[in-house]
């Protein structure tokens, strides 16, 4: 009896807790979003209060959709973040089941230098990268920002991923090469399904940084047609006055893609987070 009730105990701080956790971590975005539907005025005057019959307004989403192209920003972010999510997934997962499964002299080393780019961050580079890039002919394009990002997100790929590649059953590798499946069957068919938590962990770590950056936007793709985004979201933002509507209505649009695709990942990223923390 007493071991049933500490259970239900436990269980009801967690939910507590997550309950607890959901408010504050919400409340920024939900201060953003009432905000966005109000006027000028009452942002200031009312900040924390909800748009009513006279502070109710959509003065900010009409300016965001009359002043620069802002779908064609929302497009840009979307093709750079899907396409550098999938190569980080994709490079950094085969990098990973390479250090987990073969076993080779400098095995450890070369994990260790994979790794370097979580403690060494690459805008310290950003001269270096932007010279390259002039001498590519990549600025100004997509494909700087997607070479940039999947650079960025490998390290951090390669380090969570080969530590849940190392707990997958050698049985079942060893079962899959008997019955004749290649290294390519037995990475996609057999471990990559085993690891998804850790791939939705990944993603989800890689795309908000992606998703929320305007450093390399602005240094190797600051042209119009090639804006992110945040980047032209800026437009808003002058140095003598800032349209806070527009500001908030192009914060709000932007935040829909990014808890969209938390809320996917979301079961996958708590079992990727809390996997091996509870026996």
């Amino acid at each position: 009896m007493n071991r049933a009730r500490q259970n239900i105990f436990n269980m009801i701080a967690a939910h507590t807790l997550l309950l607890a956790y959901m408010v504050l971590a919400l409340f920024p975005v939900f201060i953003i979003l009432i905000n966005s539907f109000k006027t000028r005025r009452a942002i200031f005057r009312h900040p924390l209060m909800p748009p009513d019959t006279d502070s109710f307004s959509l003065t900010g989403y009409e300016t965001v959709l009359k002043q620069g192209d802002f779908l064609h920003y929302f497009q840009n972010s979307m093709i750079v973040t899907v396409v550098s999510l999938f190569f980080i997934l994709l490079f950094g997962a085969m990098a990973a089941f390479a250090l987990a499964e073969y076993r080779f002299k400098g095995n450890s080393w070369m994990g260790l230098y994979l790794a370097l780019g979580i403690m060494i961050p690459i805008r310290i580079g950003t001269v270096s990268i932007l010279q390259i890039m002039v001498a590519t002919g990549l600025v100004n394009t997509l494909t700087a920002l997607i070479l940039v990002y999947t650079a960025q997100g490998l390290p951090l790929a390669v380090f969570i991923l080969t530590e849940f590649m190392k707990q997958v059953s050698n049985d079942l590798k060893n079962a899959g090469r008997i019955d004749g499946l290649s290294e390519y069957a037995i990475f996609f068919k057999l471990v990559l399904p085993l690891v998804r938590p850790a791939m939705a962990t990944v993603a989800v770590f890689n795309m908000i940084p992606i998703w929320n950056d305007l450093w390399f936007p602005l240094i190797l793709a600051p042209a119009e047609e090639t804006k992110t985004l945040t980047l032209g979201s800026q437009v808003f933002i002058g140095q003598f006055v800032t349209n806070w509507n527009a500001v908030l209505a192009a914060l709000s649009m932007a935040i829909i893609p990014v808890m969209t695709l938390y809320v996917f990942f979301s079961r996958q990223l708590i079992r990727g987070i809390t996997a091996g923390a509870v026996k």
